[in-house]
């Protein structure tokens, strides 16, 4: 019968140096992209916090828009086909949901929307 000693590992210790090898577990990951991430998002959010309440408040007037009401039937679709014909409707679609504040696609009847200045002429 074989006997097998198993040192203890402050042994290795005196005959140079230890090797541990630290694994990152699924959680760790998440937690280290946090704490990079996040900063970075606190940053921007106090920038575009900042750029804002800077431009409302350098005294120009504020900007006005052509609006156009929806119509029964409609969709943000169309009304983007119908403001502006020769554009690709999806950039219609996104620039008239970010102007407005627009959650959704979703448009209600008698609904006024303001038009983006890029597509003033387009009518």
């Amino acid at each position: 019968m074989t006997t097998i000693a198993l040192e203890h590992p402050a042994a290795f210790a005196s005959r140079g140096t230890v090797r541990v090898r630290t694994r990152l577990t699924r959680r760790g990951r998440a937690v280290m992209a946090a704490l990079i991430v996040l900063p970075l998002l606190i940053g921007g959010g106090v920038l575009v916090v900042g750029g804002t309440a800077a431009a409302g408040t350098d005294g120009s007037q504020s900007a006005s828009f052509d609006h156009v009401t929806v119509q029964p039937g409609d969709s943000l679709w169309t009304v983007a086909e119908r403001i502006a014909p020769n554009s690709d409707p999806r950039d219609v679609v996104t620039a008239l949901e970010d102007l407005n504040g627009l959650a959704s696609s979703t448009v209600i009847a008698g609904e006024r929307l303001a038009i983006p200045h890029q597509y003033d002429d387009a009518r």
